[in-house]
C-alpha cells in the first residue's frame, strides 16, 4: 500500500511539474547571430486561437527579412548557417507560403522590416502553431523543440521551399518560460 501511495504521489507531482512548465503559455527564444552573439529575442504567448509572436532585436542588416519557425530546437551550428534547425515546422506537409494555394506551412510568418538603424520591434500572430499543440495546431515545445530563424532576404510567400528568403542569419531556440 505504501509503495502504491508513493508511486501515485510521484506521478501526481510529475504531472504538476510538467504542467507548470507551460502553465502561463509563454516561451522565449534569445536571437543570436552566426558568431553566437545575442542580438535580441522572440517571445511567444499562447492565445486561444494561436500564438502572439513578439520580436525585438538590434544589429540586423536593414530591410525586409523572412522569419520562420523551424522544426528542431537548435542553433548550435551558426558557423554552418543554422541548418541543424531543420526545415519549417510543418507536421501537416503543406507547401510553403501565405500566397501559395497549397500552403501555408505551420512555420510561416509575415516578413520583418528592419529599420535603417538595424533595429526591429514587431508583434506578429499565427493561427498555425501553438506552444503545446493546443487546438490541434503544430507544437513548438514538442520532443525535438523548435527554433525561430531570421533570413537574409524577404520571403515572397510562394517560392519553394523558403520563399527565396536566402541564408539563415539569426536563430533562437524556443524555450518554455516558467
Amino acid at each position: 500500500m505504501k509503495t502504491a501511495c508513493t508511486a501515485a504521489l510521484s506521478t501526481a507531482l510529475a504531472l504538476v511539474c510538467l504542467g507548470s512548465a507551460h502553465a502561463n503559455g509563454q516561451a522565449v527564444a534569445p536571437l543570436q547571430d552566426r558568431a553566437g552573439q545575442v542580438v535580441g529575442e522572440v517571445r511567444f504567448t499562447e492565445g486561444p486561437h494561436g500564438l502572439l509572436v513578439y520580436v525585438s532585436a538590434k544589429g540586423l542588416p536593414p530591410g525586409p527579412k523572412g522569419i520562420h519557425i523551424h522544426q528542431v530546437g537548435t542553433c548550435a551550428d551558426g558557423d554552418k548557417g543554422f541548418v541543424a534547425s531543420g526545415a519549417h515546422l510543418n507536421p501537416s506537409g503543406k507547401k510553403h507560403g501565405w500566397m501559395n494555394p497549397e500552403g501555408p506551412d505551420a512555420g510561416d510568418l509575415p516578413n520583418l522590416i528592419v529599420h535603417a538603424d538595424g533595429s526591429v520591434e514587431v508583434e506578429l500572430f499565427t493561427t498555425l502553431a501553438s506552444l503545446t499543440g493546443q487546438g490541434g495546431r503544430a507544437a513548438l515545445l514538442d520532443d525535438n523543440g523548435a527554433a525561430v530563424v531570421i533570413h537574409e532576404n524577404r520571403d515572397d510567400h510562394i517560392t519553394q521551399p523558403i520563399g527565396g528568403a536566402g541564408a539563415r542569419r539569426f536563430c533562437g531556440v524556443v524555450k518554455a518560460q516558467p
